[in-house]
This record gives structure tokens, C-alpha cells and sequence, in this order.
């Protein structure tokens, strides 16, 4: 069994004036708050991981994901609460009494030696007898596809074979809990499409946890069983990926998780006859049912909101009431689909639309300056709060 659990973890650094700048030098800052103690670069962690889960850290540079995983790790001190692996307090147990190992972004092969080598070193280190070692490593090599790789050195091999042969090292240990830091970062786009379903299929493989970061919500989303959401050292939601695709906590969490990203409106919320309402460019959008439950079980008031709602869920519409209009600006054609830039309503919005109809038939190029008319059901919209940027749905 390998569950991991983190109680109320943080992660302080010392904060250190910064020198006098030169007149018109730029002061480059983040969002990280600054207490007595120092800067919090990680605030409150709370996560329960079960065994053999796959959890995905996610969110924009500097953000604390790879502060957390390294305190997993110990290779980062731990400044409050508590981390057990096993049921086992670990903050103060050397990394390699951890039961965990760790696959890095830049690989950190041993250049002199060779794959075989590379993924034998952590089983010689624990003195394991050579039989075993040749049997773990051979075994680890034909999970991976590696084997006709075994006697090269690192600098014979692509990107995509160096991963393999980092993550073979790791899995060789059959650790409890396998940490990887943005393994797929230095491959281009499509080698790490292949990557990310060789780690689909590696994790049905090996009994082990595995807790990945990325700032990669494509990733995030194909890999994980759970994702969490950070965001300034604080976590936004946790949740699988449907689940906060669907349901994003807060403004923050709808615009990183989707691309295109959704598109926001201002609009007012009504609360009218025990119900609710929309009111766009003075057009009414009626909630659905689920939705107003939701609503009513928060307490909702009438309130200006920030109305969002995704690309794919916006539906092109002949002339109707409820109809909103926009010029196109912008047609990229995706294969499967196009993304139209639409000037509407006084800004860009994100309009998603099959290259081909129900019928099987292919649609009309668009062309810039079109006239499009386009709707949205009350079904698919999502309510933020203007002052706190909150879900006013609130899902737990």
C-alpha cells in the first residue's frame, strides 16, 4: 500500500529586501504573500492520495507545485504540518528512507554510463545481488521499450528514448510513491503525445502512486485520476478532470483548465418569482433547473456577475430573439473544427464549430467580416461572482 497524505503543508522562504533598483528598472514580483515568517511559497496543502491514484499538480509557473512535490521528495524542508506516506510521519526521514523515487525534466542520466547501467545504479547503491538487478532492469526495459537501447551512452539517444530510460531508473526500485516533475517538457509536441500514453500504459503496469507536475492542463487533464489546481502557493480545487472542467471552483480555475479558454461576459444575475434568470446585453437566459437548485441552495442574490461560458458550448443560430451577434476577425482552422474570433458585444469571443454538420456535410468556409449569429442555453453557462470570482454554484 502506498497512500500519501499531507496535512496542512507549508512551505516558507526567507524574505530578503531587494536591492535599490536603477531609475526605470523593472521590478519583476509574484503574487506569493509575504508574512513575519517570510514568503509563503506553499499555503495550507491539504491532499489525501490512495493508493495506486495518479494525481496531477497543475498550474502557472511559480504557482508551488514543484515546491510540493520536492518536499514529497525531501529534497525541500517542510516548514509546517505533515506528510506520511504509509501511515509513517516522514518529515524528518532522508529522502532515500522515503520508498519514493524521482524522474526529473532534465533527465539527470549519468553521461558515462550506459542505459543498462543507468537503470541498474539506484539496485547497486542498495547492494541488491546481480541476478536480481539484471532481472529488474530487463523488465523494466521491455515495459519501456528500451531493451535494443541497453548498451548506448545517453548522448546516442533522442529526448524521448533519454525519458524512458530516466523513468525505467526510477521504476526499477519499485518505490511506493514515483514523483515525476515535468518529465515532458523538453520533447516537442508530438513525441510527448506518445510519452503521455506510455505513461498511461506504465501505470497499469507497476503497483505504485504516482504525483505529477506539470504546467501542462492537456496533460493534467489525459493523465490524472485527480487533479489539483494551484495557484500563488494556494490550492484552487481538486477534483477529477471532468469534474473541474465542468464545475470550475473559481474564475481562475474556468480560464486555465480548457483551450480555448472560456469566454467571460458581464451580466446580471436575477432572482425572480423563487428562480433565476440571466440578463445579457438585455437578453434573458433562463438557468436550467439543476443549476437554480444550486443557486437556491447557496443563497444566491440578484448581483452583477461575470457570465462564463465555453467555446464548444456556444451553438451558431439564424436570426432569433435570443440570438447575440459578432463579426468574425479571425477564422483558424483546426481540421475537425474552427475557432472564430468574433467581435461581439465588445470583445473577442472564442466561437468552436464542427468543420462538418449532422448531416455529414461540410460547412461553408466563414469569412472575415461575416455576420454570425450565435446562442447559448442556460444549461452550459457558468456564474461568477463579481467581488470574489467564486462559482456561485459552489460545488462541494
Amino acid at each position: 500500500m502506498s497512500e500519501v497524505s499531507l496535512r496542512h503543508i507549508k512551505k516558507v522562504y526567507p524574505y530578503t529586501e531587494p536591492k535599490k533598483r536603477k531609475k526605470g528598472e523593472i521590478q519583476r514580483g509574484t503574487n506569493l504573500k509575504v508574512t513575519e515568517e517570510g514568503v509563503l511559497a506553499v499555503q495550507d496543502f491539504n491532499l489525501e492520495i490512495a493508493d495506486r491514484e495518479f494525481i496531477v499538480l497543475v498550474g502557472p509557473s511559480g504557482c508551488g507545485k514543484s515546491t510540493t512535490l520536492r518536499m514529497i521528495a525531501g529534497l525541500e524542508e517542510i516548514s509546517g504540518g505533515e506528510l506520511y506516506i504509509d501511515g509513517r510521519l516522514v518529515n524528518d526521514v532522508a529522502p532515500k528512507d522515503r520508498d519514493i523515487a524521482m524522474v526529473f525534466q532534465s533527465y539527470a542520466l549519468y553521461p558515462h554510463m550506459t542505459v543498462k547501467e543507468n537503470m541498474a545504479f539506484p539496485l547497486k547503491l542498495k547492494k541488491v545481488d546481480q541476478k536480481t538487478i539484471d532481472e529488474k532492469v530487463q523488465e523494466a526495459a521491455e515495459i519501456l521499450g528500451i531493451t535494443e537501447y541497453m548498451e548506448r551512452k545517453p548522448k546516442n539517444l533522442s529526448g524521448g528514448q533519454r525519458q524512458r530510460v530516466a523513468i525505467g531508473r526510477a521504476i526499477v526500485r519499485e518505490p511506493k510513491v514515483l514523483l515525476m516533475d515535468e518529465p515532458l517538457s523538453n520533447l516537442d509536441a508530438k513525441l510527448r503525445n506518445q510519452m503521455r500514453a506510455e505513461i498511461i500504459k506504465l501505470r497499469q503496469r507497476i503497483n505504485t502512486t504516482f504525483i505529477y507536475v506539470t504546467h501542462d492542463q492537456t496533460e493534467a487533464m489525459t493523465l490524472g485520476d485527480r487533479i489539483v489546481i494551484m495557484k500563488d502557493g494556494v490550492v484552487q480545487q481538486i477534483g477529477t478532470p471532468q469534474e473541474v472542467f465542468d464545475h470550475p471552483a473559481n474564475l481562475f480555475v474556468s480560464g486555465f483548465i480548457g483551450v480555448p479558454q472560456m469566454n467571460y461576459f458581464d451580466a446580471e444575475l436575477v432572482k425572480k418569482d423563487g428562480g433565476y434568470e440571466v440578463v445579457l446585453d438585455g437578453k434573458s437566459i433562463a438557468v436550467s433547473a439543476e443549476k437554480q437548485a444550486r443557486l437556491a441552495a447557496n443563497g444566491a442574490e440578484s448581483q452583477p456577475i461575470t457570465l462564463g461560458v465555453r467555446p464548444e458550448h456556444i451553438a451558431l443560430f439564424g436570426e432569433d430573439a435570443n440570438s447575440f451577434h459578432g463579426t468574425v476577425e479571425v477564422s483558424e482552422m483546426m481540421g475537425s473544427s474552427v475557432h472564430l474570433h468574433l467581435n461581439s458585444l465588445g470583445q473577442n469571443v472564442i466561437v468552436i464549430v464542427q468543420t462538418m454538420d449532422l448531416q455529414g456535410e461540410h460547412r461553408e468556409g466563414f469569412k472575415t467580416g461575416q455576420d454570425i449569429a450565435y446562442e447559448f442555453g442556460g444549461n452550459v453557462i457558468h456564474m461568477f461572482s463579481k467581488e470574489s470570482g467564486e462559482n456561485l454554484e459552489k460545488f462541494e
